[in-house]
């Protein structure tokens, strides 16, 4: 299946976070930033909920903010929302992200008819530094 990017828009990706996620992920807070064909970045704000003494991002914030973005990304690749769940995520944590917004970016690397393989970089907004690298595998429903 091709993507119709001229259906695409951001308006279709922030309707997607509140349709297809669940309540706790959209108390994340997550933006969408920026997106092309296969490919989403979010922001991911700061936020005192969702960060460990030093006002460091937790992991688990992340790794939610990977797997929705690489769900958005697969939305861009398709043209449209197609079931999926998440077979495998191997997350390393680079450094730590303290005191700013993080970028999530997620890229899809193949989408077959029932598998679709992507990778997700986490920087932060402000300096850039890559904080965290996902790769994943969807299975689609």
């Amino acid at each position: 299946m091709s993507t119709d990017m001229s259906t695409m828009d951001t308006q279709t990706l922030r309707s997607a976070l509140a349709e297809y996620f669940a309540p706790w992920v959209q108390t994340l807070g997550l933006q969408v930033d920026s997106f092309e064909a296969g490919s989403v970045t979010l922001r991911l704000p700061q936020n005192t909920q969702l960060s460990r003494v030093g006002g460091m991002l937790c992991g688990q914030a992340m790794m939610a903010a990977a797997d929705t973005a690489m769900v958005l990304a697969l939305i861009a690749q398709f043209g449209e929302f197609r079931p999926c769940t998440t077979v495998q995520m191997n997350t390393s944590f680079l450094k730590p992200l303290s005191n700013q917004d993080a970028l999530v970016q997620a890229r899809v690397l193949r989408a077959g008819k029932s598998l679709a393989f992507g990778e997700i970089d986490i920087r932060g907004a402000d300096d850039g530094k890559s904080v965290c690298r996902a790769s994943t595998t969807y299975a689609l429903l």
